[in-house]
């Protein structure tokens, strides 16, 4: 059973040997720990991300019994934790994007050749995509950074929030469009 557990196992079957064997969960957990991470590390700083992702899989851990592959995947299954548990650090993350929309980009170190102008152009709207990220509502940011950072489709970002498809897909537009309006107005008007 090991053996199919490796990464050969779908989420459902994988599931059912680490109800049985929860020894098998450290699969799940070396199988999604990367994306999670990557996700609440794009939302927040590193160390927290560091604290968040393992207590993403503490909860998965504990409410394993609770999960049913009949609802969705594993992989949106633990987003939708990891998500929650970003909104309970909600304040830090918007006076985190806060302070970052105050600070100026960093200024380019000289002689560095291998600086990629998409790097430099990137440094330089660091702010203003800072500021126009604490502008959104929480569910508008929630819905954007789940399919920029973590890279879920709609349905997946509608199973881990729990809500319709389709208001995925209308937040994720006015968050769009907010962004772009708002960094258009930063960059013209400074």
């Amino acid at each position: 059973m090991i053996a199919e557990a490796d990464g050969k196992a779908t989420d459902a079957e994988l599931v059912v040997q680490y109800q049985r064997d929860p020894d098998l969960f450290t699969v799940v957990h070396d199988r999604y720990f990367r994306d999670i991470y990557l996700y609440v590390a794009g939302r927040l700083d590193t160390q927290i991300a560091e604290d968040i992702t393992a207590e993403t899989f503490l909860l998965a851990f504990d409410q394993r019994d609770r999960f049913d592959p009949e609802r969705g995947g594993l992989r949106p299954w633990l987003f939708g934790f990891a998500t929650n548990l970003i909104a309970r650090h909600r304040r830090k993350e918007t006076r985190h994007y806060r302070a970052l929309s105050r600070l100026g980009p960093e200024p380019v170190v000289e002689g560095h050749e291998n600086r990629v102008v998409a790097s430099v152009a990137a440094e330089r709207m660091q702010p203003h995509l800072a500021k126009a990220l604490a502008a959104l509502s929480g569910g508008e940011r929630d819905v954007l950074l789940l399919v920029a950072l973590g890279q879920l489709s709609y349905d997946e970002v509608a199973e881990a929030l729990g809500i319709a498809v389709g208001t995925v897909g209308s937040r994720l537009s006015r968050a769009r469009a907010k962004i772009h309006a708002l960094i258009d107005q930063e960059t013209t008007h400074g």
